[in-house]
C-alpha cells in the first residue's frame, strides 16, 4: 500500500483527475490531502463532490486548509468576507450560484469534518500550514495556526544548512517529527514547481492556485506525479493570479 500526499487543489478538478491517472491511484493507496480544496479555479464545488465520493471507495485523510475554513463560514453563515473574496473566494462564490441547498449542506458537513493534522505511526506529521508550539501540535494553544501560519516553513527555508541537528541552535520544532508534510505556502514563491524539502519539512504546494501544477507525492519513495500547469487546463480563467 502506498501512502500518497496531495498538495493544494484550489478548485482545479481537471488537475486532480490528471494526477489520479498519472499516479495510477487505486483503492489500495492511502491518500492524505493537505487542504485548500477550493478557491482559485472554477470547479471548487465539483472538487468537494469528488472528494466526498472518493472517501467511500478509497482510504482518505483530509486536512483543513484556511480556504476551506473560509468557505465553510460563508456557506454556513452566509456572511460576506471581502478578504476571502479578494484571495480566491470570488470564483467560489460564482460557482456556488449554481449549487442547490442540499449539496451546500453536504459540503458544510464535509468541511466541518476536516482534520487539523494527522500524525502517522512513523512519526510523520501531515498538516496544512504548520504549528508554533515548541512541544508540537498536541500543545498548540491556537488551533487556527494549523491552517494559517507560515513560520514553520520560513524557519526550515532559512535554516543554516551547516547547523547540526544536535546543535543547541537547531530549531526545536524541526526535531519533533521524522518528517512534516505541508501545503499552504506555494514553492513557486522561491521559483520552484516541484515538492521541496527543507530540513524535515516537505512542501507539496507546487502553486496549483497560480501558474504551477498540482502534485501527488509518495511519502516513502519520494516519487511524485504532477498535472499540467493549471492555467493550461483552465485557459479562460485567471485562478488566483
Amino acid at each position: 500500500m502506498r501512502t500518497l500526499v496531495i498538495g493544494d487543489i484550489h478548485g482545479g478538478l481537471r488537475a486532480l483527475h490528471q494526477i489520479f491517472e498519472r499516479a495510477q491511484i487505486t483503492p489500495q493507496d492511502r491518500l492524505i490531502f493537505l487542504g485548500d480544496y477550493v478557491d482559485g479555479w472554477s470547479e471548487s464545488p465539483q472538487v468537494l463532490d469528488f472528494l466526498i465520493q472518493l472517501q467511500s471507495t478509497h482510504s482518505c485523510i483530509f486536512m483543513r486548509g484556511n480556504h476551506d475554513e473560509l468557505l465553510c463560514h460563508w456557506l454556513h453563515e452566509s456572511k460576506d468576507n471581502q478578504m476571502w473574496y479578494r484571495h480566491g473566494g470570488e470564483s467560489t462564490v460564482k460557482a456556488y450560484a449554481k449549487v442547490d441547498s442540499k449539496t451546500k449542506k453536504r459540503h458544510v458537513l464535509f468541511l466541518q469534518s476536516l482534520e487539523n493534522y494527522y500524525l502517522d505511526n512513523q512519526n510523520r506529521l501531515f498538516i496544512h500550514a504548520g504549528f508554533t508550539n515548541m512541544n508540537g501540535v498536541t500543545s498548540e494553544h491556537f488551533p487556527k495556526l494549523f491552517y494559517w501560519e507560515r513560520t514553520l516553513w520560513e524557519t526550515a527555508l532559512s535554516l543554516d544548512k551547516s547547523l547540526g541537528v544536535d546543535s543547541l541552535l537547531y530549531p526545536r520544532r524541526l526535531k519533533l517529527y521524522k518528517e512534516i508534510y505541508i501545503g499552504h505556502t506555494p514553492v513557486t514563491q522561491i521559483g520552484e514547481t516541484t515538492p521541496i524539502q527543507m530540513a524535515c519539512v516537505w512542501n507539496v504546494d507546487t502553486g496549483a492556485a497560480f501558474k504551477g501544477p498540482l502534485t501527488v507525492l509518495d511519502v516513502d519513495t519520494k516519487t511524485y506525479w504532477q498535472s499540467d500547469p493549471l492555467p493550461d487546463l483552465y485557459p479562460n480563467e485567471i485562478g488566483r493570479n
